[in-house]
């Protein structure tokens, strides 16, 4: 009788002992994970920000698309939770012209255009008749006329400011042969044309930045350049999180010494931290 009794509590004992354990077993806790889109494959800057909410338990995921028109698209329908590929010109444009409800949440870098030969060493040397290659988006391509403008090659009707097209050249010497084309394929044209504008990302991607093709630079002086403040990139929420408090933090996190220090050491002059660069 006593063993039945005391087996009787070992089994009590062991079946309380088995509901403390599943009791006090911690809850399973759902992985954090925060997509952000970009454009192209120069993202090493995103490096220390990745690491640091790695170190948390958060995983920064980059999500590459290969055309500016997707993502924004992807924002708003919440396909990503951030993206960060454009500036301020290309936003304000796609939600006027597509009503997107996005806002931004941070600055981060600036990328001026550039205009890249590998036939040529200086804008002096262009010919009569050369072609040049430009972005044909809107924001991209006026910047690009306004570019050549300010090394001298053509006149844009001053009406126009930064938004011109070709139908806006008032004055061209050489009579260039100006190409309007994708952005993404401008570096891709540069065997076949005198020049090509290029910009900071698309000039990356394709290594440029390592070469020594460039032969003239944006300027992102005020005083040269009235429009240097709408091409600063941002970081861009959908307008609902925009407060988000961990995106917040990614773009604290973002304007660092760190990134800072890994924009300057892979692309030097090509792209620039927004937070070092006077824009008033």
């Amino acid at each position: 009788m006593k063993k039945i009794i005391v087996l009787g509590l070992i089994v009590l004992l062991s079946l309380s002992l088995l509901a403390c354990s599943n009791t006090d077993k911690e809850p399973e806790v759902e992985p954090v994970v925060v997509k952000i889109g970009t454009v192209g494959e120069y993202n090493e800057y995103w490096t220390p920000v990745i690491e640091k909410f790695a170190a948390e338990g958060v995983t920064i995921e980059l999500v590459k698309f290969t055309e500016y028109s997707l993502p924004n698209a992807a924002l708003s329908d919440g396909d990503i939770d951030l993206n960060a590929f454009q500036h301020y010109a290309y936003l304000n444009k796609e939600k006027s012209e597509v009503g997107y409800d996005l806002a931004v949440v941070c600055e981060t870098i600036v990328a001026p255009l550039g205009l890249y030969s590998e036939n040529i060493t200086d804008v002096s040397e262009l010919k009569e008749n050369d072609t040049i290659a430009i972005p044909s988006d809107a924001t991209n391509g006026g910047r690009a006329l306004k570019l050549l403008e300010s090394a001298g090659l053509i006149t844009v009707d001053p009406d126009v400011g930064y938004l011109g097209v070709k139908a806006d050249i008032i004055d061209n010497p050489l009579n260039l042969d100006i190409v309007e084309v994708d952005a993404s394929l401008t570096a891709s044209l540069l065997p076949d044309v005198a020049a090509a504008i290029i910009n900071g990302g698309v000039a990356i991607s394709a290594g440029l930045h390592k070469t020594d093709s460039l032969i003239y630079v944006e300027s992102i002086d005020p005083q040269a350049n009235p429009n240097v403040a709408n091409l600063i990139n941002v970081l861009v929420a959908r307008t609902e999180d925009v407060e988000n408090e961990l995106y917040v933090r990614i773009a604290e996190a973002f304007r660092s010494d760190e990134v800072a220090e890994v924009i300057h050491q892979e692309y030097p002059g090509v792209i620039l931290p927004a937070w070092e660069v006077n824009t008033k």
